[in-house]
């Protein structure tokens, strides 16, 4: 396996360098979690890096990445393709009708 030193910026990993699995296609993952063992083996905290592209690109003008804190956390934005069902964990409200059609209560 390929590893490539990323730096880290933000956060707990500032100023840190990693050596980094890439994949077939020569990028690091876009998200890194690093689980931090909680205080007095208390629940884990995971700090999540997102994968940007680093400002100088050398070389022939391959993309170079480093790791910048995300504090919150989330999934990520994502690919949604117009196929895509709505995301999953959002509360619908129970009295909306689908698409807004009317139903046998609006008489």
């Amino acid at each position: 396996m390929k590893s490539e030193d990323t730096p880290f910026e933000g956060g707990p990993m500032d100023g840190r360098v990693l050596p980094v699995l890439v994949g077939m296609t020569g990028h690091p993952p876009k998200t890194y979690r690093i689980p931090v063992p909680g205080p007095d083996g208390g629940p884990p905290t995971v700090l999540v890096y997102r994968r940007v592209p680093r400002a100088g690109r050398g070389g022939l003008g391959f993309a170079r990445w480093k790791y910048a804190y995300d504090p919150e956390g989330g999934r990520g934005s994502g690919r949604r393709w117009p196929w895509s069902g709505p995301r999953r964990g959002r509360a619908a409200d129970p009295d909306a009708t689908p698409r807004g059609k009317p139903d046998d209560a609006d008489g």
